[in-house]
């Protein structure tokens, strides 16, 4: 029933698959791109294996470029368009979990696929032939089951990524493991331990960005977890009794991640905004657990991890930073000036996302007052707009008064001259109407002869 199955291949592709086949070579677009065309999904990669050697690939073309030749890959490039082309290849013995030793070119398309990770992953696609799926990927995606190709302890023991990369492929499709797959998945998790972190990160984002952001709970059921994020363990095997939630640390964080949008920041921020509160846990005299000062821990936390598996400056500032202020304003009804000075000391970059990050948070903790608690986000949040649309001044940089109208009065550049700015930005933010260049001019102008501001003389 698979020879049904018609895919559209991009016309360069098209031309690289014909232009190798006219010259007596078998060739096909394969992994990814056939799995996801069938899936309805666009593509990002069109690769192509063939049987045809690197050399010989490379002598039909005008334009390539060596990336890989000792794995077998060159890249065709069409029109400034790159594709890569792989020669039939039999892997070597794997010497680190991760990348075989050598490789050996096969004339056996069937050899070739044989070595991928997933079923899924192992099929290939020409106009000529159809699909070939000689390990039943097409019947994988039919039942929604992540399987191995062949022996999952053989593939797993190879390349050790491909655990994590069987969890992520789970959670991208929404897709069960096979539970062969599964168990050897639990048996190799200690391998993960030579894998890069670099790789652990990009393969941990995916599946956290994923329609299914909490399989992350089934990287914990197996040991996965325990290799690269032990502090997710003990968040799973904390309790919280109290009356504001209903799973213990580590599920209220998946059920957040559930409630957050699509983003890397923003997931990343539900994964480590409780995390810190396994070391801060007390409990009292009736059985309630407390987490004071959670939010400093685990934005201490998610930076020492974050470093650990080398995300870049920028994303951990701001994951950090919405860690740290996850429970800024709780319990507070908002007013203007509130609302304002949250921003300034947030920032506005991040303050949009903090409300996405609250709101999260909310829906993953029990019904308790939970209408309570999303009214008065709604609160903070409409304000915020409010504000906004009035450009009302949130910053020193939209401070009517500069340091340099300060010293054309008469400032001398330095110390006192940025405190004076900062006492003028929170009047400001306390009452936006003093925004005036003239009426801050006067109150830099009692400070610097030690008269109590205006707003103290009312």
């Amino acid at each position: 029933m698979w020879d049904e199955v018609r895919i559209k291949i991009p016309e360069k592709a098209n031309h690289i698959i014909r232009t190798i086949q006219a010259a007596g070579f078998e060739a096909y677009t394969v992994g990814g791109c056939v799995r996801d065309s069938v899936l309805g999904r666009e593509p990002e990669d069109w690769d192509i294996t063939t049987s045809a050697r690197p050399e010989q690939v490379k002598a039909l073309f005008s334009h390539t470029v060596d990336t890989g030749l000792q794995h077998g890959t060159v890249t065709v490039m069409v029109e400034k368009e790159g594709f890569e082309v792989t020669t039939y290849r039999i892997d070597g013995e794997y010497e680190d979990s991760r990348h075989p030793r050598n490789v050996t070119f096969t004339p056996s398309l069937r050899e070739d696929l044989r070595r991928r990770d997933l079923t899924i992953n192992a099929m290939a696609y020409n106009e000529a032939q159809g699909l070939v799926d000689i390990f039943g990927g097409m019947e994988d995606i039919e039942r929604k089951v992540i399987r191995c190709v062949g022996s999952p302890e053989e593939r797993f023991g190879e390349d050790a990524l491909r655990i994590l990369r069987a969890l992520r492929f789970s959670a991208q499709l929404g897709y069960g493991i096979e539970e062969g797959t599964r168990a050897a998945m639990a048996q190799l998790a200690p391998l993960l331990s030579r894998i890069s972190a670099e790789r652990i990160r990009t393969e941990l984002v995916k599946l956290l960005v994923s329609p299914h952001p909490d399989y992350l709970r089934q990287a914990y059921a197996c040991g996965i977890t325990k290799v690269f994020l032990p502090e997710f363990d003990k968040a799973m095997e904390t309790q919280q009794r109290h009356p504001h939630h209903c799973y213990s640390v580590g599920e209220h964080i998946l059920h957040s991640l559930c409630e957050a949008g699509a983003d890397k920041t923003l997931r990343l921020a539900m994964l480590f905004h409780d995390m810190g509160k396994p070391s801060v846990l007390t409990i009292d005299e009736e059985g309630l657990t407390h987490f004071h000062g959670h939010g400093a821990v685990s934005a201490r936390l998610a930076e020492e991890v974050m470093r650990r598996l080398r995300f870049d400056n920028d994303t951990i500032h701001m994951v950090c930073r919405l860690v740290l202020f996850h429970d800024y304003g709780n319990g507070v009804e908002p007013d203007r000036a509130g609302v304002r000075r949250a921003v300034n000391k947030i920032g506005q970059d991040a303050f949009p996302l903090l409300l996405e990050v609250k709101r999260a948070d909310i829906l993953a903790q029990s019904e308790y007052r939970r209408a309570e608690k999303l009214e008065r986000l709604g609160q903070w949040s409409r304000l915020y707009e409010e504000i906004r649309a009035e450009g009302q001044c949130l910053s020193l940089k939209e401070l009517a008064v500069t340091g340099r109208d300060l010293v054309e009065a008469g400032w001398k550049p330095g110390r006192e001259l940025g405190q004076t700015l900062q006492r003028l930005l929170e009047l400001v933010l306390e009452d936006s109407e003093r925004n005036v260049k003239e009426r801050l001019l006067e109150e830099a102008a009692r400070y610097k002869e030690g008269k109590p501001s205006e707003e103290s003389n009312h």
